[in-house]
């Protein structure tokens, strides 16, 4: 991956992660859904992926490729645990 788009993201995931409050937050409006962790995890994820593809769109000038794609998913993966800690 592209070292300045992978700076990009950390960037969005350290965002991310120092919005625990906000999190916590939205978990505690949506305690009511049976898999409230989940959906809230989504969220989270999809605020990193929207980073990937639009600073790909930015700073690439294009879409991302799968292999990009397949990179950034294994970076997820990577930071797996630092996600669990956000509630």
């Amino acid at each position: 991956m592209d070292k300045t788009l992978k700076n990009k993201i950390e960037e969005k995931f350290q965002e991310t992660l120092s919005n625990k409050e906000e999190i916590q937050k939205l978990l505690q409006a949506l305690s009511n859904i049976d898999d409230s962790k989940s959906f809230v995890l989504g969220v989270v994820v999809g605020r990193i992926y929207n980073s990937f593809y639009y600073q790909s769109k930015r700073i690439l000038d294009r879409e991302p490729t799968s292999e990009e794609f397949n990179e950034f998913m294994e970076y997820v993966k990577s930071r797996k645990s630092e996600f669990e800690k956000l509630w």
